[in-house]
């Protein structure tokens, strides 16, 4: 697997949403055709982009296929994406800091309605 290729297949929304429904647990095509509301040849072409990256594993379960995903892929996307947020993490503790040290703006005044 490419990381270009991993990130390739995650850019589709198509795919993350398939990727997503895997997360709960493995899926036959039939079941993720009826989730994403797909069509059969399309949702096995995303199954494949899928499998070519990595992302996910296929069993035979008599005539049906099964589709699970493999962690290793997604685990080196959060290894890569590790240093990105403790950035972030960062960057938002510096910001609550600021916020605690601001004083509290004055409440706006009250619009008076005049029911004339």
């Amino acid at each position: 697997m490419s990381d270009a290729a991993l990130w390739t297949a995650l850019a589709d929304s198509h795919r993350r949403a398939i990727v997503a429904l895997l997360l709960e647990r493995p899926r036959s095509v039939g079941e993720i055709v009826e989730a994403c509301g797909l069509s059969q040849p399309s949702t096995s072409k995303h199954l494949k982009v899928l499998r070519e990256a990595g992302l996910v594993r296929v069993r035979q379960d008599a005539q049906r296929r099964v589709y699970a995903l493999d962690p290793a892929p997604i685990a080196a996307l959060d290894a890569w994406l590790a240093p990105y947020r403790a950035l972030w993490n960062k960057s938002l503790d510096m910001l609550g800091r600021r916020l605690d040290e601001t004083p509290d703006a004055p409440e706006p005044p009250h619009r008076r309605t005049d029911p004339s």
